[in-house]
């Protein structure tokens, strides 16, 4: 009985993001926006700011948007503390969404949200999913929400999905959000250091995935 209440308050939780999303997308509220203009949007907002935020990373996963510009608006915005605390809950309340919509509706309905084929778990994988979703996480050249989708499509488990999700996306989020706190001192040596760190993740991220997709560690792209 309990987990059907759960599932219940998941779904509701799910259609509403669904609503806003929809909306979102439908009145183009951010064609055409990049991290400045972002900022000034959710400033806008005032006390509600940080609400307003978690709200748009919680509908990322539905939303043809990029992630990294919310991030580093997000940097921009609360700075690097709040910033990455922030974007770690709304980051993780829009891949548990992702996660239920893809384990309750199923891959045709995931692939008309997000408009491609996704990342797909294999069979032959012989590693728990908490390894390959922490991999994935820690490889952010796997987009976000089709490595969210992809999990729920598989066997793993919802707190194994959380912890590995939480855990391996705290890399990127740091850098991203640090990138966001320091374009407001551009051209200072935090400045550089914030672009060589953005550098740095992008170039070990592709090694890894080239490994990663080398030893054929159970997923098909």
């Amino acid at each position: 009985m309990k987990d059907k209440k759960s599932l219940l308050k998941i779904l509701i939780i799910a259609t509403i993001i669904i609503i806003i999303a929809i909306l979102i997308n439908k009145f183009n509220i951010f064609k055409g926006y990049g991290p400045s203009e972002i900022k000034d949007y959710i400033q806008g907002k005032g006390i509600m700011a940080p609400i307003i935020y978690l709200v748009l990373l919680s509908s990322l996963p539905l939303l043809l948007f990029p992630d990294s510009v919310l991030v580093i608006a997000g940097g921009m915005i609360f700075g690097l503390f709040w910033g990455t605390i922030l974007t770690t809950i709304g980051s993780l309340i829009g891949a548990i969404i992702s996660f239920y919509i893809s384990r309750c509706l199923g891959q045709q309905v995931v692939k008309k949200i997000i408009k491609r084929d996704i990342v797909l778990f294999n069979n032959k994988n012989k590693k728990s999913g908490f390894f390959l979703t922490l991999i994935l996480r820690l490889i952010p050249l796997f987009p976000f929400k089709v490595v969210s989708y992809s999990a729920g499509l598989s066997d793993i488990k919802l707190k194994d999905f959380i912890l590995a999700t939480t855990i391996g996306s705290m890399p990127g989020i740091i850098v991203y959000t640090n990138l966001g706190d320091k374009t407001t001192a551009l051209g200072s040596k935090d400045f550089y250091i914030a672009i060589g760190l953005l550098i740095g993740l992008i170039v070990i991220s592709f090694i890894m995935k080239r490994l990663f997709q080398g030893k054929g560690e159970g997923i098909n792209e």
